[in-house]
């Protein structure tokens, strides 16, 4: 057996403000379907519509299931689910015939039905009638949707699996077997996990191998017992049953070095007729490999502590900080934009971090003793320790440090980016998840080189590092738009790409009515997932198992 780790979409945004995002898994049957073919019964496939401005465009689509009106649909739709939004979606289903594209034929429609992803998830299983076109029941014809939520702690198993001597059931050739695995659901339902391909005129096949989620295949329940069918493949839908057996998927996790894990194919019925009947064949697993699945929160439960560091922009453009309209002015009864900007993230990063200690920053002004220009300077005037206690420390930092220094220029950052980089790089190769770094850049203008920061923030890319800048002030920032790579990628001067998107560039005045909590979930949404994307490149998993109260959970099995 091998394992490897992988990155899910992140389950939480950092402290709670920003969004929630969990993937979820849909499966769908349905029951009583309209029998819209003369000669056989309909060839039924769903689709899955979502909407987005107000116009529906399909998402995805399940397999078809050929003559069957009762189709439970082995392919799993995956969606991204978000709590505070509406997300409409739209399921159809539609008689296929053969290439004819969906839709195409009034009578291809079998029925439809709208809802929320938010309905399927509160009920975990929504059965609704299908209606035709001006609401019209499409007689007894039912939906089903099954929603399982993919967590943080789960992940996702690729399973390969052959059989041998199965009994044949055809006449002139050889059987055409397929596998179906059921889920034993606590209730004793049962839930199909995953159908394989059918192999055509062979009683020794060779499925292809498939991935399935362990939220899907055992609940993350180790010893929950999976129900698995053999069937020959019928065209007109009555497939012969050749056996079947159960499984877990502790008896699954035995497959390594080589050993294959072997279950006797059984036909109930024949076992109580024939006398020296053994088996109707044997299937063979050959192969499991187990990938996990982390999310932001596995990471920071694991121990991860986020280093947060704040670089604030002392050019001269910022206006004399003895004057009321400057944006480094010191009102007593009021914040100024730097100050709102470093509390709302500081804020919550702060609860990340167990030493409470941020490094505190400034660029673009002449400093004490001799007063020459620095663009990379501890505002505590410490360069030896250029920490602050909390917050709070870092606040007094900040005005203490403005009637010391001459605010001058130019707008230089790529030698804070490039120290910070340097820190979250370390002296010793990365070889676990404990530590990731933060840069807020509080900035009043454009950077002057451009140039230099762009190749920066290449180099920091493929370091444990997310920086986020906010524009303070009412100047023109279109040509930081470039620094974030939303709309393309970013690339240093010589064309080199950034390894993952790291920086996040948002305009203060676009948060001067809203809370101070708005700003942070604005600017922190993309750290959860750029901090999986740093450790799932580097195949690193949290520091620690990530415990579940289900006592043979998945996730309590050591990596």
């Amino acid at each position: 057996m091998s394992e490897s780790q992988e990155a899910s979409s992140p389950v939480a945004g950092i402290g709670g403000p920003a969004a929630c995002v969990t993937k979820v898994e849909l499966r769908v049957s349905c029951k009583s379907l309209l029998d819209r073919d003369t000669l056989n019964k309909s060839d039924p496939c769903v689709m899955l519509m979502v909407q987005a401005q107000g116009q529906w465009t399909e998402l995805d689509r399940t397999e078809v299931i050929k003559s069957n009106l009762n189709p439970v649909f082995a392919k799993v739709l995956l969606l991204d689910y978000y709590f505070e939004e509406v997300q409409k979606l739209r399921f159809e289903v539609y008689d296929i015939h053969g290439t004819h594209s969906i839709g195409t034929r009034d009578d291809d429609f079998l029925g439809g039905v709208e809802c929320t992803l938010g309905q399927i998830v509160a009920q975990k299983k929504m059965v609704k009638p299908l209606l035709l076109k001006y609401g019209k029941y499409a007689g007894k014809s039912t939906i089903t949707i099954h929603a399982e939520e993919i967590s943080g702690n789960n992940g996702y198993v690729e399973l390969s699996f052959c059989a041998k001597k199965l009994d044949d059931k055809d006449l002139f050739s050889k059987s055409d077997p397929f596998l179906e695995i059921y889920r034993v659901n606590d209730d004793g339902t049962e839930q199909l996990v995953h159908r394989t391909e059918v192999i055509k005129n062979n009683l020794n096949p060779v499925w292809e191998p498939f991935k399935v989620s362990l939220i899907s295949l055992c609940s993350c329940d180790e010893d929950r017992k999976l129900k698995c069918l053999v069937w020959d493949y019928d065209s007109r839908g009555k497939h012969d049953f050749i056996g079947e057996f159960y499984a877990t998927f502790k008896e699954m996790q035995k497959v390594s070095g080589g050993n294959k894990v072997t279950w006797e194919c059984v036909n109930p019925k024949y076992k109580l007729k024939k006398k020296n009947y053994k088996n109707s064949g044997l299937v063979i697993l050959t192969d499991l490999k187990l990938h996990r699945l982390y999310s932001f929160l596995d990471y920071i439960m694991g121990g991860c502590q986020i280093h947060f560091t704040v670089a604030i922009d002392f050019t001269a453009s910022n206006g004399d900080p003895r004057n009321s309209c400057s944006l480094h002015y010191i009102n007593p009864y009021q914040p100024n934009e730097y100050l709102k900007a470093l509390i709302a993230v500081g804020e919550i990063c702060q609860d990340y971090d167990s030493d409470k200690r941020f490094s505190a920053l400034g660029f673009g002004a002449r400093i004490p003793p001799n007063y020459e220009v620095s663009h990379d300077f501890a505002i505590n005037f410490n360069p030896d320790d250029d920490e602050c206690e909390e917050i709070q420390g870092v606040v007094e930092a900040y005005q203490n440090c403005l009637p010391k220094i001459q605010l001058y220029g130019p707008t230089n950052v790529a030698p804070i980016i490039n120290r910070i980089a340097k820190q979250a790089a370390g002296k010793e190769p990365i070889k676990d998840a404990s530590r990731y770094h933060i840069l807020l850049i509080l900035t009043d203008g454009v950077v002057t080189d451009m140039a230099d920061t762009r190749e920066a923030i290449v180099r920091a890319s493929y370091q444990p590092l997310s920086i986020i800048i906010v524009g303070v002030g009412n100047a023109d920032f279109t040509d930081m738009q470039i620094l974030d790579g939303d709309d393309g990628v970013l690339r240093s001067p010589k064309g080199e790409p950034v390894l993952r998107d790291i920086v996040q560039f948002v305009p203060f005045r676009d948060f001067k009515t809203a809370s101070p909590a708005a700003l942070a979930k604005c600017v922190l949404a993309e750290v959860p997932k750029q901090v999986v994307e740093y450790f799932s490149h580097k195949v690193i998993p949290p520091m620690c198992p990530v415990l579940d109260s289900t006592p043979n959970s998945i996730a309590n099995t050591p990596d």
